[in-house]
């Protein structure tokens, strides 16, 4: 078994394996267009889990680098999951320097509640306060096309 290696330098991030995965495999981002998932990568600061180069996991964080972060896009391939590499980034992004002292972290998941958990992170205390702007389907509703 190799080492992985965590890693927040975008070069080193395969733009194919992470887009391949977000618009064919997450539930999240299917369908998302490639350019899309540059340009949040551009703005986030992005993790990858390297396995001798190759992307094998992701996770960005969207960030004022000051006071709140919105965790997104994590997830490790299929092919290596339980090996503890969701671990490994969970721990990078709450490690990172950059990332510490916020007000408020915040993630959405179906499924993932569990690992979370370990890191910290807990239900929306009041939900009466939270509200969401919603687009479901929107990268295969033409409606980007439309913006643009």
């Amino acid at each position: 078994m190799s080492e992985i290696e965590i890693t927040t330098d975008r070069t080193r991030m395969s733009l194919d394996t992470i887009h391949r995965y977000l618009s064919e495999e997450s539930y999240w981002a299917n369908g998302v267009p490639r350019e899309i998932v540059e340009r949040a990568m551009a703005n986030s600061l992005c993790f990858a889990a390297l396995d001798r180069d190759a992307t094998i996991g992701f996770a960005r964080v969207v960030t004022d680098y000051a006071t709140f972060g919105y965790l997104a896009d994590v997830f490790v391939l299929r092919s290596h999951r339980s090996r503890g590499i969701s671990k490994q980034l969970m721990n990078a992004v709450v490690a990172h320097p950059s990332l510490q002292g916020f007000r408020r972290f915040h993630l959405s998941t179906r499924d993932a509640h569990g690992l979370y958990a370990q890191f910290g992170f807990t239900p929306v205390a009041h939900p009466d306060r939270h509200m969401e702007r919603l687009r479901h389907n929107v990268y295969r509703s033409g409606l980007l096309r439309d913006l643009a």
